[in-house]
């Protein structure tokens, strides 16, 4: 979720400010202690690491699917890409097209070697051929640096949804949201572990999807079951006219702005399967032939909400207009709600009180179920790469207790950073995110998957100049300052005229790799090459996975 603070509730749902607030209150608490007591029964209850990190590896190609789906659609695809959509017609359909095609690309090149060459982490997977500390350590760094900007923006947001939805704007009491939910989902992680997170993640799909469904299928009631009328009223109430339906109304039509937007696409492609809590759910499967079912699920289940968030946000623009949209949220995250209240006109009985509630609430549940994966993302690379690794055999008992710490270390910090930035745009942070995973992981997973003579110091070279090459372009781009809608709108700091770093820091990523392997030497990349040849046949072939 992105956008600014202190958006009131009230002048957005007229009509359901009585009832749909004191429903929606009911549910949310409803909805956190049912999630949490499914995590105490379903969380491990031995000191196993496998139950803790993999859930034995034990839910259905059906379940892990929607559990991966789950984890992937967060709470900035519905608001964020959502909000895209309602503002910018075309250019944001693409987006969420792009977000749906990343999740094909692992599916279809990295989830198999990934599954094969990992047990718990990512730092698994790249140390099963390239073994040393240093790289379990980066590992867990990159894992870190990726997933806390996106942990930031779906906890910052909940106080943001708590407010709009709610009616309330009192900024101490968006903080104490905040601070109580990241609790919850810090309790989420340390409990339940995987198969406790996957429930969640299982409840939250399904909740978000079948919410989603029937709202867009109101959607397309309201224009007579024509996809053509819907996409008409839209453009005719954007203000934008014909252009709305065309590309360019986000980033531009300059030969700058088409860069732009193909390196936005890019860094969305590339990036967003390859994030940590995203491919942590590939060792849940346990088979290659059981993570391909799985990944298929998933790509499906993506695929059918990016055409409900394409419904509803046309729609939230046909239905309320584009200003009144800008005007609640210059991002337009709260497009999907408005559009969601927009479906069910003017008279609004009990039941379609009750289905907006169950909007809310899997939105609701989308931020919690988001975090808590990222959490556990992070805390299983801290426990097992960072702290486990020191130890020859450390005991299983022990691993546990440092993972469920581990996060706590990762969770305190979080919540205190989020209360500290939810009063500005938060699209820096997400985009950051994306970045690194493009930049540095993407970059990482394919060389050590697949290139034979790929070196440790090839390795470290990714995973530390694509991470740096990122943080260094980030603060001059078009999101940080220069802008009314960037995080700093009253400051001018941007050197780099472009929405995202992908255009300069993914060749970098791979550039870094390709550098750090030839200069290596031969001999290095020869014996490297001997390394990758003895554990070809267990990634790439599918073998059967031993623990190690």
């Amino acid at each position: 979720m992105t956008g600014t603070a202190g958006t009131p509730a009230v002048g957005g749902f007229a009509g359901f400010s009585g009832s749909a607030q004191s429903m929606s209150l009911v549910a949310f608490s409803t909805v956190a202690t049912v999630t949490l007591l499914l995590c105490v029964m379903t969380g491990p209850d031995r000191d196993d690491l496998d139950e803790f990190y993999t859930g034995y590896s034990s839910l259905s190609p059906l379940r892990n699917g929607l559990a991966i789906a789950g984890d992937y659609i967060s709470a900035a695809t519905v608001l964020g890409t959502g909000g895209v959509i309602a503002l910018c017609g075309y250019d944001g359909v693409a987006l969420a097209l792009s977000t749906a095609l990343s999740l094909m690309l692992l599916m279809f090149l990295l989830a198999e070697p990934l599954r094969n060459a990992g047990r718990f982490t990512m730092g698994d997977a790249l140390a099963r051929r390239l073994p040393g500390r240093a790289v379990r350590i980066t590992a867990c760094a990159v894992t870190i640096a990726a997933l806390l900007p996106l942990m930031l923006v779906q906890l910052a947001g909940t106080g943001q949804l708590m407010a709009f939805i709610l009616g309330f704007s009192n900024a101490s009491l968006k903080t104490a949201c905040v601070v109580s939910l990241g609790a919850l989902m810090i309790a989420y992680a340390a409990i339940g572990g995987m198969k406790g997170t996957a429930l969640i993640q299982i409840l939250k799909i399904v909740m978000l999807v079948g919410s989603g469904a029937v709202v867009a299928v109101l959607i397309l009631r309201r224009f007579d079951w024509d996809p053509g009328a819907l996409f008409t009223a839209a453009s005719r109430q954007s203000g934008a006219g014909p252009a709305f339906l065309r590309s360019g109304l986000q980033f531009g039509t300059g030969t700058t702005s088409r860069l732009d937007m193909i390196a936005s696409e890019l860094t969305v492609v590339l990036g967003g399967g390859v994030l940590p809590h995203i491919t942590m759910r590939m060792y849940t499967a346990s088979s290659a032939r059981q993570v391909r079912r799985s990944m298929s699920w998933a790509v499906s289940i993506v695929a059918l909400f990016v055409l409900i968030i394409t419904v509803v946000g046309f729609g939230a623009t046909a239905l309320v207009g584009r200003d009144v949209i800008a005007g609640a949220d210059p991002q337009g995250n709260t497009a999907y709600l408005l559009g969601s209240r927009a479906a069910f006109g003017a008279d609004v009985s009990t039941a379609e009180t009750f289905l907006f509630t169950m909007v809310t609430t899997a939105i609701f549940l989308t931020l919690l179920a988001s975090v808590a994966g990222m959490i556990l993302a992070c805390a299983n690379s801290l426990a097992h790469d960072v702290f486990a690794a020191r130890v020859q055999e450390m005991p299983a008992q022990r691993e546990m207790a440092l993972a469920r710490v581990s996060a706590l270390a990762i969770g305190v910090p979080t919540i205190l950073l989020a209360t500290l930035v939810q009063h500005h745009s938060l699209q820096p942070l997400v985009t950051l995110s994306f970045c690194l995973g493009a930049s540095a992981i993407a970059p990482a997973l394919v060389y050590g998957l697949f290139w034979r003579r790929y070196t440790r110091g090839g390795l470290l070279a990714t995973l530390i100049g694509g991470s740096l090459t990122v943080l260094l372009l980030m603060p001059g781009t078009n999101l940080v300052s220069g802008s009314s809608v960037s995080a700093f709108p009253h400051a001018d700091f941007n050197w780099f005229p472009f929405t995202t770093t992908g255009i300069v820091s993914i060749p970098a990523g791979f550039l870094f790799g390709w550098l750090g392997t030839v200069l290596s030497g031969r001999a290095g990349a020869e014996q490297q090459r001997h390394q990758y040849e003895a554990v070809e046949g267990r990634i790439l072939a599918g073998a059967v996975r031993k623990g190690s």
